[in-house]
């Protein structure tokens, strides 16, 4: 039968949601199809030919982007069978029925979507409860045949050189609860170690097909790390040359500080961490697990070491002030980190989805306002509107100056906030330099 997988966004990369279900439909015999639509057009001869059609909902743009593909879809083509599977698949179970998704599969989907296509092609009604809602995968080797070259996608910047970059996964879910994350509705502090024998052969094959850098998508690489440390050692033996990068918790990059040593020696390019907030209390709210303290901390042992941090931040939440958000970016330049910060950072306001473990704080309900459909998000406003106007402006700088300098968006920002203040800006000190930290080179939104 044919099989049509579709990518509606995945921060840039190959879709490692696409290749691995596609290994597991065509070693059974089915016709499969990877359409990657932030790199291809979706042509009407894929979607008139398909049996089973199933989106890929890791994220919430993802999700965004697919209803309109999902309509056009089942316009087009009303016999086939629509799944959505991913993350954000079932956190929005209801929405995509109602725009006719027969079958939501969560982000444990391979085996799933193999017997869907199985079922359909027997003569079967298709979609069958699952045993388990997060169902145990036995991993096999991704097939990425039929996507576009790496050479398309995202590549790691390097002061003025440039890295062809390859994505996989070594494990997924989380053994913490973060308030604000998506993941913990899923998988409620659960994760899933994927063979080192499976993350090496994809590494490989993506080596083969030109990869000089591998992203490992692990939503914390270190909920193992017995695991990670295995894989990291085996990679540089086999491949020194090639970089890498990985997402870790400030509280894991505290509780195995004898793990970083091996991250720099193994050729780790650079470590995004959730900072989040410099706010304790914030912290608290979102139940983080760290101080600011720890993440002084990380900075000062992964500076010693030449590790490169990339943190991330919720710039914009219930709690943020003026002055808080002042307090941020000075502590961004104190710190030496101006060059580290995706400029984007500085205008995430925290989303607050349909089953957001952010809905159990009274703070947080007493300043929705709606849920969206559109946006899919309860929509909330600040109890300043200097706020939400301040958020509103960093979004449309960043936005308008995608591939200006770090510093540069950084002294406007600066401008802006004090503006926002009603206080002149005090003029910025030399920023500390640390050495150029490696960045992928297409913004991403979550």
């Amino acid at each position: 039968m044919r099989v049509l997988l579709i990518s509606t966004y995945d921060l840039g990369r190959q879709p490692f949601g696409l290749a691995s279900p596609a290994a597991f439909l065509r070693g059974a015999g089915h016709d499969v199809v990877c359409a990657d639509l932030t790199r291809t057009a979706l042509g009407d001869d894929d979607i008139v030919g398909a049996g089973m059609v199933a989106f890929f909902l890791p994220m919430h743009t993802a999700t965004r982007m697919a209803l309109p593909v999902v309509d056009r879809v089942r316009a087009r083509n009303p016999s086939a069978h629509l799944c959505a599977y991913g993350l954000y698949a079932p956190l929005n179970a209801s929405l995509l029925r109602e725009h006719g998704v027969s079958a939501v599969f969560g982000p444990e989907f391979e085996e799933e979507l193999l017997a869907t296509a199985s079922r359909l092609e027997a003569g079967g009604a298709g979609s069958a409860p699952a045993a388990d809602a997060l169902p145990r995968v036995h991993f096999i080797t991704p097939d990425r045949s039929g996507l576009p070259p790496l050479t398309r996608y995202a590549s790691l910047q390097v002061g003025d050189a440039r890295r062809i970059v390859g994505y996989t996964e070594a494990t997924r879910g989380c053994k913490h609860r973060c308030r604000h994350c998506p993941i913990v509705p899923v998988y409620d502090g659960r994760f899933r170690a994927v063979p080192i024998e499976v993350v090496l052969a994809d590494v490989r094959a993506q080596v083969a097909a030109g990869a000089e850098h591998i992203t490992f998508g692990d939503p914390d690489f270190l909920n193992g790390p017995t695991h990670a440390r295995a894989i990291v050692t085996a990679l540089a033996a086999e491949f020194p040359g090639v970089s890498y990068d990985v997402t870790i918790k400030v509280e894991h990059l505290r509780r195995h500080d004898d793990l970083l040593p091996v991250l720099k020696a193994t050729g780790c390019a650079f470590v995004t961490t959730a900072v989040e907030s410099f706010d304790d209390d914030v912290l608290e709210h979102l139940q983080k697990g760290h101080t600011f303290a720890d993440f002084e901390a990380v900075v000062d042992r992964c500076s010693s070491l030449g590790l490169a941090l990339s943190p991330t931040f919720v710039a914009f939440t219930p709690w943020t002030t003026i002055d808080r958000y002042l307090r941020m970016l000075g502590e961004i330049a104190r710190l030496g980190l101006v060059g580290a910060v995706a400029p984007i950072q500085y205008a995430i306001r925290l989303l607050v989805p349909d089953g957001s473990l952010m809905l159990e704080l009274s703070d947080v309900r007493r300043v929705l306002e709606r849920f969206d459909g559109r946006s899919l998000t309860h929509v909330w406003r600040h109890a300043d509107p200097r706020v939400d106007a301040l958020q509103r402006d960093a979004e449309g700088l960043v936005g308008s100056r995608l591939n200006a300098p770090r510093a540069e968006i950084f002294a406007r920002i600066w401008g802006l906030a004090h503006d926002a203040a009603g206080r002149p800006a005090p003029a910025l000190e030399p920023l500390p330099s640390r050495a150029t930290v490696p960045y992928l080179n297409e913004p991403w939104y979550c």
